[in-house]
C-alpha cells in the first residue's frame, strides 16, 4: 500500500478535517494523467482528495498550471447552482495544495459510465440525460458577464486542450495543419457559456439519479460546441473498442447530441451544431495522434481507421453532428444503418 501522501495529510490538517496530529487511512484511486486521487476514511465519512499535478502523467512532456484546481472548484460550484446531485457533494477546498474535498460516492452505487460502456452497457436514457444535464449547465450560464470575467482561463484551456489535441495533432498532420489551426483558433475566439472541458464517460458517474459530472479542471468561459463534441467523440471511438456494441454506441450518440440540442436556447441550434460537427473529426484524430491518445485503441488497424474517417471529414467538413455520425457509421463494418432522416 503506498504511503499517505504528506501534502494531502497537510492540507486535511489546514482545513481541520483531520486532527493536527492524525494521519487519516488513504487509499489511492484509480484516475486520469493529471492529478492524484484518494479516499481518505474521515471520522464517521470517506471522503475523495484530488491533487492537481503540474505535470501530467503521459508520454509526451505536458505541463499545466495547478491554479485550474481553483477553477475546477468553481465550475462544481456553478453546476450545482443548476442541480446540487448532478456533481460530487462538496466539502472543503485547499488553494494552498491545489486539493480538493468532496464526498466518496459508493463505486457500487456510483458505477462509471466509462466501464458500463467498455461492457456494452451503452443506455440512452443516460447518454440523453448526459445531453440533457450539460445543455443546462450551458443554458444557466450563457451570456454571463460576471462568470465571463471569472472564468477567464483561456491560456490554461490552451495548455490543456487545444495546444494537446488540435495543435500537437497538426505536427503529425501538417497537411492539416490550417484546418487544425483554425479550429483551434475559432474555439478560442467562441466564449459563450461556462465549459466543463472534459466531458467524457471516464468522469461521469451513473448515479441513483443519474450522470454524475467529474473532473472539471479545464473549466473555461468559452464555446459549450467543445463539451458537446468532446463527449460525443468518445461514443464514436467506443465502436471500435466494443464493436458488438456499435449500434447501442450510436443510439447513444443520437440521444446525447439530440437531447443537447433540443435545449440550446442562447445562440441558433444550427450554428452549435456546425461548430460541433467540425471539432469532432479533430478530436478523433487527436486521440490517436496528439499528447492524449486513449488508452484503448492499441491495434494499428483501428488507429489508422480512425485516421482515415477524421482526415477525410477535415478535409471535407460536414454541416451537422448527424453527418459526422453516419459518415462514422458508414466506415464501420458490418456497416451500421444510418439516423433516419440524416444524410450526409
Amino acid at each position: 500500500m503506498p504511503e499517505p501522501d504528506p501534502a494531502i495529510v497537510d492540507a486535511l490538517r489546514r482545513l481541520r478535517l483531520v486532527d493536527a496530529d492524525a494521519t487519516p487511512a488513504m487509499t489511492p484511486l484509480p484516475g486520469g494523467v493529471s492529478s492524484d486521487i484518494w479516499r481518505v476514511d474521515l471520522p464517521g465519512r470517506p471522503v475523495c482528495v484530488k491533487r492537481a499535478l503540474a505535470r501530467l502523467k503521459v508520454d509526451s512532456v505536458w505541463e499545466v498550471p495547478v491554479e485550474r484546481s481553483r477553477y475546477e472548484w468553481a465550475w462544481m460550484q456553478e453546476a450545482a447552482r443548476v442541480d446540487p446531485s448532478w456533481v460530487p457533494p462538496l466539502v472543503a477546498q485547499d488553494p494552498v495544495s491545489s486539493c480538493l474535498v468532496m464526498r466518496f460516492l459508493d463505486p457500487a452505487a456510483h458505477p462509471l459510465w466509462k466501464a458500463q460502456l467498455r461492457r456494452g452497457e451503452a443506455d440512452e436514457a443516460t447518454a440523453r440525460e448526459v445531453g440533457i444535464r450539460l445543455a443546462a449547465i450551458h443554458r444557466a450560464t450563457a451570456g454571463r458577464a460576471d462568470l465571463r470575467d471569472r472564468f477567464d482561463t483561456g491560456r490554461i484551456f490552451h495548455a490543456i486542450r487545444l495546444e494537446p489535441y488540435l495543435l500537437a495533432t497538426a505536427e503529425r498532420h501538417p497537411d492539416l495543419r490550417p484546418r487544425l489551426a483554425g479550429l483551434a483558433a475559432a474555439t478560442a475566439e467562441t466564449r459563450l457559456a461556462l465549459v466543463h472541458g472534459d466531458v467524457s464517460p471516464k468522469n461521469i458517474l451513473v448515479g441513483p439519479r443519474g450522470p454524475v459530472l467529474l473532473d472539471a479542471e479545464c473549466a473555461w468561459y468559452g464555446d459549450p460546441a467543445f463539451d458537446l463534441a468532446f463527449c460525443l467523440n468518445h461514443l464514436l471511438l467506443k465502436c471500435l473498442w466494443t464493436p458488438p456494441a456499435t449500434p447501442l454506441f450510436l443510439a447513444s450518440f443520437d440521444a446525447l447530441a439530440g437531447a443537447y440540442l433540443g435545449g440550446v436556447d442562447w445562440e441558433r441550434r444550427e450554428h452549435l451544431d456546425a461548430r460541433a460537427a467540425a471539432l469532432l473529426p479533430g478530436l478523433l484524430l487527436a486521440r490517436v495522434d496528439g499528447k492524449s491518445p486513449v488508452e484503448y485503441l492499441t491495434a494499428e488497424e483501428d488507429r489508422d481507421h480512425v485516421r482515415r474517417v477524421a482526415r477525410r471529414l477535415l478535409r471535407k467538413p460536414a454541416a451537422t453532428l448527424a453527418a459526422v455520425r453516419n459518415a462514422w457509421a458508414s466506415s464501420l463494418t458490418p456497416t451500421p444503418s444510418p439516423r433516419a432522416g440524416d444524410s450526409e
